[in-house]
């Protein structure tokens, strides 16, 4: 049973940040000026700053799903989960994550450094702001964490225990449900906008498709081969301002537990194709088209490389070459897979973007339209796929047709 706390508010931060002396050094709590700016489904999310401009940023678990409300209870105990994955990201890949002062388990909240200069990646895509090299920086974070929390680098045994202790039933169980379920049947969280619906239908009624998904959904929730994410799309990527000098920072590791190592990767395809279909149907640059039209394929080339650097350091010896090659092609089939589910439950399901959801009238019905016949794709013609061109040549082919 989760314990009574006090949820903050941006008026009760500053004493909050005074009472944790682990914060007593990051800002002047005396002079904290906080505001509340969580734009997410689930948490209460502050950045504050002290009148020397020194930031802080505060997550809070709420004992809810923050865009349902209390009728959907959640425990705000996630936050453990979220320090387990910012605590893996610090070692592996350190430079890719904000850093991380500490959590505080009797309030369920995070401190952790105020990204005041970055924005939501997403925003910036909605916009058309072009930030080339994050696609590969997320590819080789993902690589760095699947090596690092796998058999590639620590004994079965240890192995067994980080699985165990990463157990993240009530945060999967959305995932299950929203992602690998309701976009396929009558379910009271679905809904589009009028102009999409025969295409939904085309969805839910394609049993070849349906039992795929099937498929996938077994996949995530039997196979612990890294420490996942788990929600890595570009609402949970922060980046520069200053596009001249583009990087990104991940944020939002609060769905992590051992699951498939494409579904991260999916998840980043899936929501770069829905970026996509809104630059084509808004007519972007051809500049910007071209570019975050090869997302995917810059994204997995990053990977790719980045798990054949790591590769000479790998703990099992009998792991050869050639099974990294074998294993590579199986990823980017699965991350194929999960893409499309990502991509589908975007358009059909709860907690939709506003990539296309800000869309209207015909550009909305076209963008929506595409991004449901491309993840269809995606996830039937998995197998095909040889490599992440293909992905972009699926999501041209359907972008034609609207």
């Amino acid at each position: 049973m989760v314990k009574e706390y006090e949820l903050l508010t941006a008026e009760t931060v500053p004493a909050y940040v005074a009472s944790m002396l682990n914060l007593a050094d990051k800002v002047d709590a005396s002079t904290l000026v906080a505001e509340e700016v969580g734009d997410g489904n689930l948490n209460l999310v502050f950045v504050a700053r002290d009148a020397a401009g020194g930031g802080i940023c505060i997550k809070q678990s709420l004992p809810y799903v923050r865009l349902v409300g209390e009728a959907w209870p959640l425990t705000p105990e996630r936050v453990v989960a979220e320090a387990r994955g910012y605590s893996a990201a610090a070692e592996a890949s350190p430079d890719d994550i904000p850093v991380v002062y500490g959590y505080d388990d009797s309030r369920y909240t995070l401190a952790m450094e105020n990204l005041h200069d970055l924005v939501i990646w997403r925003t910036a895509l909605n916009d058309g702001i072009m930030h080339p090299g994050v696609g590969a920086q997320m590819g080789r974070f993902v690589a760095r964490i699947a090596f690092s929390t796998s058999l590639f680098k620590m004994d079965a045994g240890e192995l067994k225990e980080r699985v165990a202790e990463s157990i993240n039933p009530e945060l999967c169980k959305i995932t299950e449900d929203l992602v690998f379920t309701e976009p396929y049947g009558d379910y009271a969280n679905n809904g589009v906008q009028p102009g999409v619906e025969a295409a939904v239908k085309d969805i839910q009624s394609d049993a070849t498709l349906v039992a795929n998904v099937g498929m996938l959904k077994t996949k995530f929730m039997t196979s612990a081969e890294m420490l996942l994410h788990g929600d890595l799309h570009s609402g949970s990527v922060m980046v520069t301002v200053d596009k001249d000098e583009p990087y990104g920072k991940v944020i939002d590791p609060e769905f992590c537990f051992y699951g498939p190592v494409g579904f991260d990767l999916g998840a980043l395809f899936g929501n770069y194709l829905a970026a996509r279909a809104r630059a084509e149907v808004l007519d972007r640059s051809d500049e910007f088209r071209t570019w975050v039209g090869q997302l995917p394929q810059e994204t997995w080339e990053a990977f790719e490389a980045e798990m054949w650097k790591l590769w000479p350091s790998r703990s099992e010896a009998a792991l050869t070459d050639e099974f990294l090659a074998l294993w590579l092609r199986s990823v980017l089939r699965d991350a194929a897979g999960f893409g499309g589910c990502k991509a589908i439950r975007r358009i059909i399901g709860l907690a939709k973007v506003s990539d296309i959801e800000t869309l209207e009238g015909d550009d909305h019905v076209k963008a929506a339209t595409a991004v449901l016949r491309v993840g269809a794709r995606w996830i039937k013609e998995r197998d095909s796929i040889m490599g992440s061109t293909r992905l972009g040549e699926i999501a041209s082919e359907e972008l034609a047709r609207t």
